[in-house]
């Protein structure tokens, strides 16, 4: 059957598009929702007249797509990630660990759109991965993985870092209470 989309449809089309689907799809679905109309004289018409409002629309999408683009190629992602000795990590970055971390930070990326070379990266190192944006804009950005502080150092570390502060707070009251005793006299 063929429809005329009313709205932005994902994996399916955007507002204006003329697309053939299945005839349950349209009827079950796509219809109910407002999501299509279907495609006869009256709503191609309709459409003809709102075509500067729709192409209106794809020309702010690909500004929009323009600038994360720029901000995403600007951008050097650097992971953490727990590893053995030799580099190798325990688990793996994945597009949906990319897109985890890019909606920590603000971007409303989707994982699918996101694509990495052999699908994961397993090692630590530099790598280069692709963002795919509106229609075929693409941004490449770089990543750096990073193995995570061994636990037992870490805890070594910040034990040796609690002892320095703990000695100069110990001096500190000794001294006070030397100057205290002192002037009591």
């Amino acid at each position: 059957m063929k429809v005329i989309l009313n709205e932005d449809v994902k994996h399916l089309g955007e507002m204006g598009d003329v697309k053939n689907v299945a005839n349950g799809y349209a009827r079950n679905y796509l219809f109910p929702h407002a999501f299509a109309v279907p495609y006869n004289s009256e709503t191609v018409a309709y459409f003809e007249g709102k075509k500067a409002e729709i192409e209106a629309r794809k020309e702010q999408k690909r500004a929009d797509s323009k600038t994360l683009k720029e901000k995403l190629e600007g951008l050097s992602i650097e992971l953490v990630v727990p590893a053995g000795a030799n580099g190798k990590l325990y688990g793996a970055v994945t597009n949906q660990t990319l897109a985890e971390y890019f909606a920590k930070n603000g971007y409303e990326i989707e994982r699918k759109r996101i694509e990495i070379p052999g699908l994961t990266i397993k090692n630590c190192g530099s790598y280069t991965f692709k963002v795919h944006l509106y229609e075929a804009a693409l941004a490449e950005v770089k990543l750096t993985v990073k193995p995570q502080e061994d636990k037992t150092e870490a805890a070594d570390a910040s034990k040796a870092k609690k002892d320095a502060k703990a000695k100069p707070a110990e001096e500190d009251k000794g001294a006070a209470a030397e100057e205290a005793s002192s002037s009591a006299e």
